[in-house]
């Protein structure tokens, strides 16, 4: 069956693999729709690195289960629409025996440390799959990155009486940002693009700013009358917004940290120490993919705002052109596997 691969940086090729051998315990799927995520746009352009090449991508994946394993339970149906948690556990480490097995020492993801999901089937283990009947495939695939920053937004510990800096506006920070809505918190989302803070100030942040166009600092300052947030969740990966993180947090707040940075961050540890902050990293998601696709079926948001461009099967090469050359204004881009 054809899949596409990243052979090497800035080359995306169809290939040839076999057809999955399904398991016992394993359900095979369908795959209809592939988002590309900020890690695959970083493997295309040869700075993620946890990936060797060449490598299938795709871990953000909606599609219809077409089998099922003797030893999959009978809530999972074959036709039943499905997404997925991409990623593994070894179940021995520190983080798995802590019960935290989202952040797994071994973990391999989908599409990064292992190949994934842009080709015609797959197969997965039953324990990492999530049916709806209420949700489209469109929303189905767009899961998995919202449960991330739903995750981060836990790991913040985000109540209503919280002031949240939400730290770029893609869709993983968006995912913090719904989960801080859901949570009654106040939330400043900040950006470089206009298209994204409209659609963060859509979902129900409070106050929005251009950071290309506003002193971000300053603005918060005056927001929050001089005493920074409670709460700054960092999702751009950028250096520059991870000083601003810890720049506009109030002291005894949080920091939670998403975006990985191309580089090496140079952090102000006097002001860690003087705030007395609580920094925490956030890594992909824990027993959080139910309660995203609660939110989804009670259409509490225009989730399917997010997506920016769909890009049939065929045109896969053309789409990592087109995200890399346009990243400040892309949210999500998904490829159509199949109709």
């Amino acid at each position: 069956m054809k899949a596409f691969t990243i052979k090497e940086p800035g080359v995306v090729t169809p290939v040839e693999i076999d057809q999955p051998v399904m398991g016992m315990n394993e359900v095979l799927l369908d795959v209809h729709y592939v988002g590309l995520c900020g890690s695959d746009l970083s493997s295309y352009m040869g700075k993620n690195p946890l990936l060797t090449y060449p490598r299938i991508p795709g871990h953000e994946i909606s599609g219809v289960i077409v089998d099922k394993g003797a030893d999959v339970p009978d809530s999972i149906k074959k036709g039943d629409r499905a997404t997925l948690s991409p990623y593994t556990n070894c179940g021995v480490c520190p983080a798995c025996r802590a019960g935290r097995i989202n952040t797994c020492e071994f973990n391999q993801t989908m599409g990064v440390q292992r190949d994934g999901a842009l080709t015609s089937h797959i197969t997965v283990p039953f324990e990492k799959i999530f049916v709806s009947d209420k949700l489209t495939l469109h929303e189905l695939a767009l899961v998995e990155p919202l449960s991330v920053g739903y995750h981060a937004a836990n790991r913040g510990k985000i109540t209503e009486t919280d002031s949240v800096l939400i730290l770029g506006c893609g869709t993983i920070g968006m995912g913090a940002l719904c989960a801080a809505v859901r949570k009654g918190a106040t939330i400043i989302a900040v950006d470089i693009d206009d298209s994204k803070l409209l659609q963060a100030k859509k979902f129900g942040a409070t106050y929005i700013i251009n950071s290309l166009k506003e002193n971000a600092r300053e603005k918060i300052k005056q927001i929050t009358n001089n005493e920074g947030v409670s709460v700054a969740v960092e999702a751009a990966g950028n250096p520059v917004t991870y000083s601003l993180a810890i720049d506009a947090v109030a002291f005894a707040g949080r920091l939670v940290f998403i975006g990985y940075t191309k580089s090496e961050v140079m952090l102000d540890t006097r002001l860690i120490v003087r705030k007395e902050l609580d920094v925490m990293g956030s890594r992909n998601a824990l027993r959080v993919f139910p309660s995203v696709i609660t939110m989804f079926e009670r259409k509490e948001m225009p989730f399917t705002d997010m997506i920016t461009k769909v890009f049939p099967f065929e045109e896969t090469p053309e789409a990592f052109g087109y995200w890399k050359e346009n990243q400040g204004s892309v949210s999500k881009i998904l490829i159509e596997v199949k109709k």
